[in-house]
């Protein structure tokens, strides 16, 4: 899961790639990187957060008015300097790219590449990938043309070859040197991807495209939509937008951005992710009075900040008492996003103080937007008893996670996931709860589906249900897909 952003603009881009960097930090802590274009490529990258990356110096360096960024939370690869994205090429006339997903059938591409095209692979990143395919498909198909119409015939075909190709989840933004700023998404569109559009003052239009659209009021932009799965989308050095799909298949969509991920202001593939989230905890407040009828807690209280949202519903639908009983330092990273166990349980104390007023002898209902590995959940439970609750109750607005993901988020091995090896009993006597409540599945998927003009078939939530959209994971090569993770990491 990362952040990835592409602007068009008639003024220099590099201040407003960075900046769309600031909006997507959440969505990726390891490393970031800016490229733009103006007759070359400027790039810079590094390891961090992006304040730590990134000078005044460094963006007014990034010269012209095309460009392309990426923050990193990285599902494969290491964490080192070469595979910090944006990642580009050379010939033909030079490629660059910036990738959000993660590629199930990388060693056999990677393995293509290096063994009979003789090409060196420059990172551990599958992203990489990407880059040689469409690099091959623009070379095989005279990518040269001048022509803007023809150029893009054979970008759609380029990029069709890699939907044929190429498994997994991806949504990219590229740019190509003398052609200008390409987007296109995976034909199931498990990643989103997003479109604003700006007027300036002399009527001309300016085009992004992101991972979500938490950037574009700061920036004046116009949210007009989503790049379609298995759209191909072109802004030409004019300025000029063509679109079109040309390969489409089920719309599946991760549902885990809605649950986690995504900032609560954004707006995914039509679905408002503030509203998604109210919807979760309404139908889990209702599913608590269901299975708990004479059990009410004093205070609700939500683990800052992903499951504010929901906590807020939960405790209106209950007609309880909604309290932020836990400070959470802001400086301090996402948890779930960190690469290790010992390093998520050790921050989890360092980022939450419990506040003792709003806890001490009251019966507390803890409110979470998943329990993954359970070692952040314990450890907010411990502080909240250590703190005086009398009674302790954990709410999970997303179901058991019991499968691996392999499209983007970091979950590895079903040995990691306590609700793939734990029975519910098991779990709740480890997170050290007086009562324990999943939401339900079917809950799950209403509550992001009720609102708005979405046309969502299927979300995407093989973590929850084991049905993977690519249709090619078996039980059979999980552990090889697990083993390679862990090896690369």
């Amino acid at each position: 899961m990362c952040g990835i952003v592409g602007i068009y603009s008639h003024e220099p881009v590099s201040a407003e790639l960075h900046d769309s960097l600031v909006h997507l930090q959440h969505r990726g802590q390891d490393a970031a990187g800016i490229l733009t274009y103006r007759e070359r490529f400027y790039v810079k990258n590094g390891l961090g957060l992006v304040r730590e990356i990134f000078n005044f110096e460094d963006v007014a360096q990034l010269h012209g008015n095309i460009g392309i960024a990426h923050t990193r939370y990285p599902t494969a690869g290491g964490y080192n300097i070469e595979d910090v994205q944006p990642l580009w090429i050379g010939s033909p006339r030079g490629i660059a790219i910036a990738h959000n997903g993660n590629l199930v059938n990388y060693k056999e591409l990677a393995k293509e590449i290096t063994e009979i095209k003789h090409r060196q692979l420059n990172s551990s990143i599958d992203s990489e990938i990407l880059l040689h395919l469409l690099a091959d498909g623009l070379e095989e198909r005279n990518h040269a043309n001048d022509d803007e119409d023809g150029f893009f015939s054979v970008l759609c075909a380029s990029i069709k070859n890699i939907f044929n190709r190429v498994t997994g989840s991806y949504s990219a933004v590229s740019v190509v040197i003398g052609k200008g700023l390409v987007a296109f998404r995976d034909p199931h569109g498990i990643r989103p991807l997003v479109i604003g559009e700006r007027i300036n003052e002399k009527g001309e239009k300016d085009y992004i495209f992101a991972s979500e659209n938490t950037m574009f009021y700061a920036l004046g932009f116009e949210p007009i939509g989503d790049v379609q799965p298995g759209e191909v989308v072109f802004v030409n050095r004019l300025g000029k937008l063509f679109r079109q799909i040309v390969e489409k298949k089920q719309f599946t969509p991760c549902i885990f951005e809605y649950v986690y991920f995504a900032r609560p202001d954004a707006t995914l593939n039509g679905v408002n992710v503030y509203r998604s989230r109210l919807h979760m905890g309404q139908n889990a407040a209702k599913n608590w009075r269901e299975t708990y009828p004479d059990i009410m807690p004093d205070v609700v209280i939500p683990a800052p900040f992903t499951s504010n949202t929901a906590a807020l519903s939960f405790a209106h639908e209950l007609g309880v008492r909604y309290s932020e009983g836990l400070y959470k330092n802001p400086f301090i990273g996402r948890t779930f996003i960190m690469p290790d166990g010992k390093q998520r349980s050790r921050s989890v104390r360092y980022k939450l103080t419990p506040q003792k007023t709003e806890i001490k002898d009251k019966k507390v209902l803890i409110l979470d937007d998943s329990i993954v590995r359970g070692t952040t959940s314990r450890e907010i439970v411990k502080m909240v008893r250590e703190f005086g609750a009398k009674e302790i109750y954990f709410v999970s607005s997303c179901p058991p996670i019991i499968n691996p993901c392999f499209y983007g988020i970091d979950m590895p091995s079903k040995k990691e996931l306590i609700a793939a090896n734990d029975s519910l009993e098991e779990i709740r006597k480890f997170l050290g709860v007086d009562k324990l409540l999943y939401q339900k599945l079917d809950d799950l998927v209403e509550a992001v589906t009720r609102k708005g003009d979405h046309h969502i078939e299927r979300p995407c939530m093989a973590c929850l249900d084991g049905w993977y959209v690519t249709g090619n994971i078996k039980e059979s090569n999980l552990q090889d897909l697990a083993v390679q993770r862990y090896a690369e990491n």
